[in-house]
């Protein structure tokens, strides 16, 4: 595997995209409008990286990356990312998605809502729960003393396998939160969102300038113990 695809290049995307680059990979971005808008950030990474339609980037990618806004994920391609790992970055925002009543009941999650729009596709969450400007700044070389960990769930183990490839190459290793059904565990609002990797937390939350601090394996594993629903 060597291409990282992006289906969206917002903050996270672009921040992916960046450390895809440094890790050796090629990249192909995408957004939700023409290629050529991508054109300074493609200047940016250099060589490695190419802007294309959504559907190029799946089809492209050896990874691919879905990072929009949940209200669009209707939009994300299906076809071409048959057979892909997918992993998904969404949180459910409701004053920018609108009220979805199956996750506002929490008989579902965000990912979960994903795979069933792409019912070929192995998706595997990951990325969601990490501001940032954090995902930048705290991204290691692996068995360095003050590496992060990030939690994924999916409910393929090949796909989670390729999924901590991925993020071992970005600088990051990973923790198993089990299958999608329980990446709720670290959504919007729980102790596993964001805060871990805060310097100075505020409650569930962080601020902008928060400058960030590494989290382990052990720290993080602790965060998801403790998310509870309702």
């Amino acid at each position: 595997m060597s291409t990282l695809g992006l289906i969206g290049s917002g903050h996270i995307g672009s921040t992916l995209a960046r450390l895809g680059v440094a890790a050796g990979l090629d990249v192909v971005l995408s957004n939700s409008r023409e290629p050529e808008t991508l054109a300074d950030l493609v200047t940016e990474l250099g060589p490695r990286a190419r802007a294309a339609t959504p559907a190029e980037a799946a089809a492209d990618g050896d990874w691919v990356v879905v990072t929009v806004p949940l209200k669009n994920y209707r939009q994300v391609p299906v076809a071409p990312l048959a057979g892909k790992v997918v992993l998904d970055t969404n949180n459910y925002y409701p004053e920018r998605d609108g009220r979805i009543a199956e996750l506002d009941a929490e008989t579902t999650t965000t990912s979960a809502l994903l795979q069933r729009h792409l019912p070929d596709a192995k998706v595997v969450k990951a990325f969601n729960s990490i501001f940032f400007a954090h995902l930048a700044a705290l991204a290691r070389p692996s068995g360095a003393a003050d590496r992060s960990a990030l939690p994924i769930a999916g409910d393929d183990p090949e796909a989670k396998a390729a999924a901590t490839r991925l993020l071992d190459l970005l600088g990051y290793d990973a923790v198993d939160a089990g299958p999608l059904a329980d990446s709720w565990r670290f959504q919007r609002d729980t102790p596993a969102y964001v805060v871990p990797y805060a310097k100075n937390p505020q409650g569930l939350g962080i601020s902008g300038d928060d400058p960030g601090a590494s989290a382990d394996a052990a720290t993080l594993r602790a965060a998801l113990a403790a998310a509870q629903r309702g």
